[in-house]
């Protein structure tokens, strides 16, 4: 049977964004929640062939957990190549995903170091090659009568994002300490399965809009085209500073709240479950943010992307400073309470609120027809520079290099000045490409 290759002529919400969300909610569990026991596997759980412990020294850890993410968020573009200039979104999508279901069973059956070496590796092509298609493919389902509802739909796909994640960064931290890695990363590895399963039954409902690699390519030589990516690719190297500090809450964060007062409101908290506070705040805030705050400060400024982008850098350089200070209590051994960890989160979930969700609809919008997926790719490839900065700054800790120049709270206040730089050179470049034409729109 054919596929429809056009979005349906409606006014109301595409017929398969429901089985896309679905499948987003169950990818987004599986990934997170292996991603929530990773730093606390590889420093307690890891083993030799023979069933030695084998333990990574923290700094080691967090260079391997950065490492992995910049794979992920690397990989972007091999999909989005395959995507447009072979299979297209929907085959490319069913395809890695297959050999991201095989990541998993990897990490569930082998606990070695080359276990984990071949997992992580499945799972960042797998993860990383299917995300510019699917956000992209969110957008191919929308047309001229629906448009409007296509900022809604990305809204909606970032929730869904965030409801996996929150439940899975509860339940595979208790699943490690309670049942063993087996089924830690078993169980995200039975909703990875599960996702699939569910974006296949929605086939006949998509728009599959075929792969035009004559015009792909015709495109991405054309000079106004290569003057916009020129234009977008300062944004994105100084949003993937953001990206190097947020994603220390998968690393950094959980050794340093590993360190604190573990009892918040008379409840043991498990520094690496406490990740789910992250998205348990999106799905709180986003509402807040769209329907609330967004709509009055509109009537006084223009809110335009450039701007959101901005106010999230300045709520990094408060989370990274607060980082700091919390990191100064531990090593004076004042008791600190690990509430100060989730006033962190909040401050960082409404930082990601303001650069990750709008340079999400940002990208898409800002690119050309045929190179939607390569424009997401690069916009996801700053997650991957930030993440393989972090993970260098590590290498350069675990061999002994820096290992006393960035040792306790000086760790954090080094990434407090590559932050304070990144703010200062952001506000420079938005206003330097006020009133050009591809951000026409997006004075700052």
């Amino acid at each position: 049977m054919a596929y429809r290759q056009t979005p349906l002529a409606t006014t109301t919400m595409p017929p398969g964004i429901g089985h896309i969300i679905g499948n987003e909610l169950a990818e987004r569990f599986s990934f997170y929640g292996m991603r929530a026991v990773l730093f606390v596997f590889m420093t307690t759980a890891l083993r030799t062939h023979g069933g030695a412990a084998d333990l990574m020294q923290e700094a080691e850890a967090r260079e391997w957990v950065h490492l992995f993410i910049a794979g992920v968020y690397f990989t972007p573009m091999i999909g989005a190549l395959l995507c447009d200039l072979w299979l297209g979104k929907y085959r490319t999508i069913m395809s890695l995903s297959l050999l991201y279901c095989l990541g998993h069973a990897v990490l569930a059956l082998d606990h070695t170091r080359s276990g984990l070496a071949w997992g992580l590796g499945l799972i960042a092509l797998g993860a990383g090659g299917i995300k510019p298609c699917v956000s992209a493919h969110v957008g191919d389902q929308f047309g001229q009568g629906n448009a409007h509802l296509l900022p809604r739909a990305f809204n909606w796909f970032y929730l869904s994002i965030n409801i996996g994640a929150v439940i899975s960064q509860l339940l595979t931290p208790w699943l490690l300490k309670r049942h063993g890695a087996e089924l830690a990363f078993g169980v995200p590895g039975v909703l990875m399965a599960l996702a699939t399963l569910l974006f296949w039954l929605g086939r006949h409902r998509y728009a599959h809009v075929p792969a035009q690699p004559r015009h792909f390519l015709r495109e991405l030589r054309s000079p106004q085209v290569l003057r916009s990516l020129a234009g977008l690719l300062p944004i994105f190297v100084l949003i993937a500073v953001f990206w190097s500090l947020f994603d220390q809450t998968s690393s950094a964060w959980i050794s340093q709240g590993e360190r604190m007062q573990r009892q918040l409101w008379g409840v043991e908290i498990d520094a690496a479950q406490l990740q789910a506070v992250n998205p348990f705040f999106i799905l709180v805030l986003i509402p807040c943010f769209t329907l609330l705050l967004y709509p009055a400060l509109q009537k006084r400024v223009d809110l335009t992307p450039l701007r959101r982008i901005g106010a999230g850098f300045v709520l990094t350089l408060a989370s990274v400073a607060l980082s700091a200070w919390i990191e100064e209590r531990l090593q004076q051994q004042i008791p600190t309470s690990m509430g100060w960890q989730v006033l962190n989160y909040l401050v960082i979930t409404c930082a990601e609120i303001l650069i990750s969700i709008t340079a999400l609809e940002f990208s898409y919008t800002q690119a050309p027809p045929s190179l939607k997926s390569v424009v997401m790719a690069l916009d996801l490839g700053s997650v991957a520079l930030g993440n393989f900065f972090t993970a260098k700054v590590n290498a350069a800790i675990a061999n002994g290099s820096a290992a006393q120049a960035l040792s306790g709270s000086a760790y954090w206040w080094f990434f407090l000045k590559v932050a304070a730089t990144a703010t200062i050179l952001f506000m420079l470049v938005a206003r330097f490409y006020r009133g050009r034409s591809y951000l026409q729109d997006e004075a700052v």
